[in-house]
């Protein structure tokens, strides 16, 4: 645990190269307070090893240990002692010479984030030319405030940052605990212990505390979920058969019954995530190592079975759509935006491939980069209501996500990335290929193929190329930009050829390029709005497949991300 923290500082002391001043930065409950306190036991204990090890026995280490009086090593708190005046204070006792031959002064300076920029000030001065043998530690969870309220004071101090705790030590050192208690308890219980403490050995010590005091001692796994609130795998594993079986109904029942037996929701929620990344982890990589009992692997495993990757990295995407925008934490009501995100995730299954649909209307999307013309096509991702054959080609669910329609009914997220360009497979040739396929017929088409490829286009441009009209004058090529930026840089000659040499390829010869000015009057946009962005990205698609229109219209669908 921190063994990168803590052997460099032994090798420090047993070499006499440490340093005036510490800056010790983590999550809380890792160890950064503990650590300091290491340190001052190995400097002044006179029992010392030559490898820089404190024996932890003489009344010196004792003390330290403790957090007793001791008149060579302070801790304070800067939550509390925060002003100038108490920076002054600690200036002036630092001046003063340990109280022993060979000893020396540390100040461990708890939440060090929380001093004033004046205390900081007051403090630059003695951290620029410290007395000898005094030593300061600053320990702090939020390094980002000192940087903005004295960053001067970072270049003085050597940082350490500390990790968070990984599950393994954790349980290893709750087992430890217990042993001393003589209070066994199993290795399952204390992982769910150790993954609750997110890290802090603290917080993991102070759960296995709350547990034996309400248990009476009992450690097992239904106490520890019972005592912490937690939400069983069994659950989640009712859960996900729901979904993966369609059944939308059953979604209140669940969520009724967790209220019932006195679940909190958001801490469901949190469970929720984890278990659909560990489904989608086992859905990628079947052989991955996983912290997980042998049963419950299998459990998720077969799962797993039943979604295609595609709709799992929808569902994780749903999911934290609602603990990004923050909707979970302030609404009065969880209740309603979990069973709402419950719903969302189990019709999915009305998400329909890009590819699939024009397969189904009788068209023949253009091979993908590394299927050969004539191959046959992958069929096409399943949603949750169905399971996915042996044969799914993995990449097409995972490496290149479809661009999908679904009904208008459904909420979804805005599809900014869809705006970019056809879905793959859909229209002309790789970004950075040769033009491929048929000729374009108009100069419409070269144009659009052109942005497409994204060859020798202007950077910062695209947007505005892509709604700029081009027409075929016969001697010459019209462009009409849209009034604004591309106007205006269009004017420039360098970028003009910059466009000709672009489309060139493209069109299969040299045109001659005329800008044309909009109309007297006209305005620039202020702002692209996602409906224009998703009427545009439709054009482009109309344009590519014509019966794809007929069926968006008939169908009632709706671009989706």
């Amino acid at each position: 645990m921190q063994v990168h923290v803590s052997e460099t500082l032994r090798r420090a002391v047993a070499g006499n190269r440490v340093g005036h001043a510490y800056l010790f930065c983590g999550p809380r409950g890792v160890g950064k307070t503990t650590l300091a306190r290491v340190l001052a036991m190995a400097l002044n204990c006179p029992n010392r090893t030559p490898e820089g090890e404190p024996c932890g026995t003489c009344d010196s280490c004792s003390r330290i240990w403790g957090g007793h009086t001791s008149l060579d090593v302070v801790e304070i708190d800067a939550a509390s002692n925060r002003g100038v005046d108490d920076a002054r204070d600690l200036r002036e006792r630092a001046m003063y010479a340990p109280s022993q031959e060979g000893r020396y002064k540390v100040y461990i300076v708890d939440e060090a984030h929380m001093l004033t920029r004046e205390a900081w000030n007051a403090l630059l001065k003695i951290l620029e030319e410290p007395p000898p043998r005094v030593i300061f530690v600053f320990a702090t969870t939020e390094p980002q405030k000192i940087q903005q309220a004295a960053a001067p004071i970072l270049s003085r101090c050597q940082r350490f940052d500390f990790r968070r705790i990984g599950v393994s030590d954790i349980v290893v050192r709750l087992t430890t605990v217990l042993e001393a208690e003589d209070a066994p308890a199993p290795e399952d219980a204390l992982r769910i212990i150790a993954r609750k403490a997110d890290g802090g050995m603290r917080d993991a010590l102070s759960l296995l505390d709350q547990v034996l005091s309400l248990t009476g001692g009992e450690v097992d796994s239904d106490a520890v979920r019972r005592v912490l609130g937690l939400v069983g795998e069994e659950r989640y594993l009712e859960l996900l058969d729901i979904l993966a079986e369609g059944r939308h109904g059953d979604v209140f029942t669940l969520v009724e019954g967790l209220l019932d037996e006195g679940y909190d929701l958001v801490e469901f929620y949190h469970g929720l995530m984890d278990v659909l990344r560990t489904v989608l982890r086992l859905k990628l990589s079947p052989d991955v190592q996983l912290d997980l009992r042998e049963d419950l692997r299998r459990a998720f495993a077969e799962r797993a079975e039943a979604f295609a990757a595609g709709d799992l990295v929808r569902m994780l995407s749903a999911g934290a759509e609602l603990e990004a925008n923050g909707s979970l934490r302030r609404s009065a009501s969880p209740r309603v935006m979990v069973e709402m995100l419950l719903l969302r995730l189990s019709y999915l299954d009305r998400t329909v491939d890009l590819e699939e649909l024009i397969r189904a209307l009788g068209g023949v999307p253009s091979s993908p980069a590394g299927n050969p013309p004539g191959a046959p096509h992958p069929p096409p991702s399943r949603g949750p209501g169905r399971a996915s054959s042996a044969d799914e080609p993995e990449a097409q669910a995972t490496d290149q996500p479809s661009l999908g329609l679904e009904p208008r009914a459904r909420h979804r997220a805005a599809p900014e990335a869809g705006a970019r360009g056809a879905a793959p497979g859909v229209g002309g040739g790789d970004r950075g290929a040769e033009p491929a396929g048929s000729p374009p017929t108009t100069v419409a088409e070269a144009w659009e193929r052109w942005l497409e490829s994204g060859r020798g286009v202007p950077r910062g441009m695209a947007a505005f190329l892509r709604v700029t009209e081009v027409r075929d004058l016969g001697d010459h090529v019209e462009i009409e930009p849209p009034p604004g930026p591309a106007l205006e840089r269009l004017g420039d000659p360098a970028v003009l050829r910059r466009v000709r040499e672009g489309l060139t390829p493209f069109l299969g010869r040299r045109p001659e390029l005329v800008v044309k000015a909009p109309a007297p009057g006209a305005s620039a946009p202020t702002r692209v709005t996602r409906r224009e962005v998703r009427q545009d990205t439709l054009k482009a698609l109309y344009r590519k497949e014509p019966r794809l229109e007929r069926a968006v219209q008939e169908l009632d669908l709706e671009l989706m991300e």
